[in-house]
């Protein structure tokens, strides 16, 4: 079995643990939530579960000796740091990187003319090996800052490292924030209405996304991806829109799932999306775009390499460092690398460029508050994302050119009134389906811009038969519209890869 969020499993599991965890003893709660998380993850390969298992008992262990090295010369505490890195990174880099090296070796020995190195054996990549190894190299750099108390409760730690809302796919939590509830997990409260209520109206906003769009535009997308050679600048241009949409809602989906079970539990996480696509600038986009990897990168590698205390050559270096790491950090090709890449350059260049673009603002007096000034902005910043993008999706630098090269000299604008996009997968009734859905999540995300509040905030402040009328025509929609397959195959989260 896989414990998918849109599973029937998760579906049980669920409301099951929840139950047991509300009716045990409290003093016995962290320990269930730790079993519980631990079945979750061996839902995927039980034998990962050891990973896990080192990854959290070596930050436990480096936690503890930082604690009493605090006296000792500050080498002694960079070695204990180095030893916990080396050791989850090392781990992370055999398990995601090593194909990837070998292949490049590989590569260059065969240009060499050299026979290849064989490989050995087959890796497969650990679920969510990316963010549990994140969380728990955090935990260690806090505790080295003097930020955090090391934990002492092995047990305790283990939950902060694998609890199951989060543990696959993010939010990537901090310490200070998880370790703490954790710690005074007894103190939660049996049974809150308005908590629990709005946990679940999370879940099933999460469940929206990801089955009624994201995987509903999935269905284009790799129709159009998996033969773009094919079509024309109309369909890959619509494919490249609908593929941006597709990783928006598949990836929030999640993390908003994630903070609905954490609310019911009694838990809060960080929130992982801000109306990412009313970003008015690469910089405003990366603060709302998985909020807690970009914060992440920020904390434990941009300030330390320097931030913004240094010279400008030396910030625009650490700029593209940290986005490169972003793009390896998402997964082991050179797609990735290219990803990241061009968002440094964005930033870089964006940089560059508002000193020259204020002046020439106030030399023709434009109304940058303006509404259309904005929005305009925002047009610019989606394309950009959007064009990166295609790089994210295309595994090879040839593909993802040869894509952009067609959708720029294949001009077939009739595509548009012909009918021809009804034959990309998705027909008229599928087509306005996921246009009606697209509709509810701008005004959701709207709301969120403008109001400043999620959405199971913002119907808790409305009349009840609204709220009930919006809660119960999500779950209609998920119900009736949701994308299942033959014999509903819950359909995997993309974020799953990293």
């Amino acid at each position: 079995y896989t414990m998918l969020f849109n599973s029937y499993d998760f579906m049980i599991f669920f409301p099951a643990v929840v139950f047991i965890y509300f009716i045990i003893p409290k003093k016995l709660r962290y320990i269930w939530l730790l079993v519980s998380s631990y079945y979750f993850y061996m839902g995927w390969n039980a034998k990962y579960a050891v990973l896990i298992g080192i990854s959290t008992f070596i930050t436990y262990l480096s936690g503890i000796f930082l604690e009493q090295a605090s006296g000792e010369p500050a080498r002694t505490r960079k070695l204990i740091v180095a030893g916990s890195f080396i050791t989850n990174l090392g781990i992370l880099f055999f398990f995601k990187y090593f194909d990837f090296f070998l292949g490049n070796i590989n590569a260059v020995l065969s240009m060499a003319g050299f026979s290849p190195v064989e490989k050995q054996f087959d890796v497969i990549l650990p679920v969510g090996i990316s963010f549990y190894t994140f969380q728990a190299l955090g935990y260690t750099v806090d505790v080295y800052r003097g930020e955090l108390k090391a934990e002492k409760n092995l047990l305790r730690y283990a939950l902060y490292v694998s609890f199951f809302p989060q543990l696959v796919a993010g939010p990537i939590e901090r310490a200070k924030n998880l370790i703490s509830q954790v710690d005074h997990v007894e103190e939660i409260k049996v049974w809150d209405y308005e908590r629990v209520v709005n946990g679940a109206v999370l879940m099933i906003w999460g469940l929206f996304l990801k089955m009624v769009i994201a995987d509903r535009a999935a269905i284009l997308v790799d129709l159009v991806y998996g033969q773009y050679w094919m079509y024309g600048s109309a369909e890959l241009f619509l494919a490249s829109v609908f593929f941006t949409i597709q990783l928006y809602c598949d990836f929030a989906s999640y993390s908003i799932i994630a903070l609905g079970a954490a609310k019911v539990m009694g838990f809060r996480l960080m929130e992982n999306f801000n109306t990412p696509y009313f970003a008015v600038s690469i910089r405003d986009y990366w603060k709302r775009w998985h909020i807690s990897l970009s914060s992440w990168f920020r904390d434990y590698l941009y300030i330390p390499l320097g931030g913004n205390r240094v010279s400008v050559a030396r910030r625009y270096f650490n700029i593209m460092v940290t986005f490169l790491a972003s793009g390896f950090w998402h997964g082991a090709g050179w797609n990735y690398i290219i990803w990241g890449g061009l968002h440094g350059v964005y930033q870089v260049a964006e940089d560059m460029a508002a000193p020259h673009i204020a002046r020439i603002n106030k030399k023709i007096g434009t109304k940058t508050e303006s509404f259309s000034y904005r929005l305009g902005q925002m047009l610019i910043t989606f394309l950009l994302v959007d064009g990166a993008l295609i790089f994210f999706r295309l595994d090879t630098l040839y593909d993802s050119a040869h894509f952009i090269w067609r959708m720029f000299t294949h001009h077939d604008p009739w595509t548009l009134f012909n009918g021809t996009l009804y034959s990309l997968g998705l027909n008229v009734t599928e087509m306005h389906i996921l246009l009606f859905a697209l509709l509810i999540l701008f005004l959701v995300d709207m709301i969120r811009y403008k109001k400043g509040v999620t959405l199971d905030v913002f119907l808790g402040g409305e009349c009840l038969w609204f709220k009930w009328a919006v809660v119960l025509g999500l779950i209609f929609y998920i119900l009736v519209f949701g994308v299942y397959g033959p014999e509903f195959d819950a359909k995997q989260f993309i974020y799953f890869q990293f």
